[in-house]
């Protein structure tokens, strides 16, 4: 049965795969208000992220997603404290973000019609 233990699976399914997933929440988040890191781990938990996320992996992320084009970032070194950096989407960011809802959309029907027929055939 699925679900057993921690992240182990009789199915032989591969369970939720969150870390995948990280990307486009973090794109959607920085379109609705740019943010530093920390926050985006707090505001990940929204999304599934039970803990909020590793910062190593929100970090990663962000350095990646820079990289790529998708996330620009500034210092912000006014204020109290160290020097900050502040994350943004750019236009190509956008794009992608509109790519990955149509993808999710995609998933969203199959696992539907998954679940109707589970349901229809032994639930």
């Amino acid at each position: 049965m699925c679900g057993g233990g921690q992240n182990k699976h009789q199915c032989g399914c591969q369970g939720p795969r969150m870390e995948r997933f990280i990307r486009p929440c973090m794109l959607l988040l920085l379109y609705e208000k740019p943010a530093h890191g920390y926050e985006l781990m707090e505001s990940l938990k929204e999304f599934g992220f039970e803990d909020g996320a590793d910062p190593g992996l929100v970090y990663r992320n962000l350095r990646k997603m820079e990289k790529e084009g998708w996330v620009e970032s500034e210092w912000e070194t006014g204020g109290a404290g160290p020097a900050k950096r502040l994350y943004r989407v750019t236009e190509e960011g956008i794009e992608l973000i509109h790519e990955w809802s149509q993808h999710i959309r995609g998933n969203i029907e199959k696992l539907s019609y998954f679940l109707e027929r589970y349901h229809n055939s032994i639930g």
